[in-house]
């Protein structure tokens, strides 16, 4: 199963400058919990902007049209090199940047979203926008802001709607 994991604001914004737009350290969590044990697909710009380099307790891979070496992580020049190099793997997780969500998607089946309830944070990478007659929500929660959380924000996550299959007495 293909997934994407992202926080995105409410223009779709998901970083300026190489960072993340915001600091939600429940976002944080989330993200180490449903990644942890599991292959991590990202771009190098991505990757470079990993304060501590890859990533631990994960396969770390990094797309890049001149692989060289990332510590830590293996180098395949396209997406679709490294997903059949994960061809056995239970998930794998996407998780950017904006060109590698864009190409992703079409293929992907699981979205998990963190919607951060701010518009006015300045962007310089988005998310591409979603068709939602093929994407069905399947949970969602809600958090206000915190004394931790300058953001109120919700975790969604959504399952890609699959076309019916042929045979099933609808005409």
């Amino acid at each position: 199963m293909l997934s994407i994991i992202v926080a995105i604001n409410q223009n779709r914004g998901i970083g300026h400058e190489n960072k993340l737009l915001y600091w939600l350290p429940n976002d944080l969590k989330r993200f180490k919990a449903l990644t942890t044990g599991h292959t991590i697909i990202m771009g190098r710009k991505t990757f470079e902007s990993l304060p501590k380099g890859a990533l631990p307790n994960r396969r770390n891979i990094v797309l890049s049209r001149s692989c060289r070496e990332f510590e830590g992580a293996e180098c395949f020049h396209t997406l679709e090199e490294a997903l059949k190099a994960c061809a056995n793997e239970e998930e794998v997780f996407i998780i950017g940047g904006a060109s590698l969500y864009a190409e992703a998607l079409p293929l992907t089946d699981r979205l998990y979203v963190t919607e951060v309830e701010d518009r006015l944070a300045e962007a310089d990478a988005f998310f591409p926008a979603l068709d939602p007659a093929q994407w069905q929500e399947k949970s969602r929660e809600c958090h206000s802001q915190d004394e931790k959380h300058l953001y109120s924000y919700t975790f969604i996550d959504y399952d890609r709607l699959r076309p019916a299959t042929a045979g099933n007495g609808n005409v």
